[in-house]
């Protein structure tokens, strides 16, 4: 059964900085394109990073210069490291299986002002 698992979110303040980290299991994890994304209260999900089994990456834009997504395909992990803060990055981050469109529960980041 494939399986992905997030931590790292919580709270911080503007300005600050959080690493999300997302276990992949039951899955050949180095073939598959990941992902993060991200659900704010009222709003529909959008994409904030991904990358390929080549380490192809792209970034929404509102996350473009202050967030870097990586991978350990030895280790099956996915990273997304968070910097500059901004209360508008409050939401649920989503760690996703691309190919497979398999998601995890998502971890709560709360950004104060």
């Amino acid at each position: 059964q494939v399986q992905m698992v997030e931590s790292g979110g919580g709270l911080v303040q503007a300005g600050g900085s959080l690493r999300l980290s997302c276990l992949a299991s039951g899955t050949t994890f180095s073939i598959h394109a990941m992902g993060w994304y991200r659900q704010a209260p009222g709003k529909q999900r959008e994409l904030v990073a991904s990358i390929s089994n080549r380490d192809g990456i792209s970034y929404g834009s509102s996350v473009l210069g202050r967030f870097a997504i990586s991978r350990d395909n030895d280790k099956n992990m996915v990273y997304l490291q968070m910097n500059s803060l901004k209360p508008e990055d409050t939401a649920v981050y989503y760690c996703v299986d691309i190919y497979l469109d398999i998601w995890g529960p998502g971890t709560l980041v709360t950004v104060s002002s």
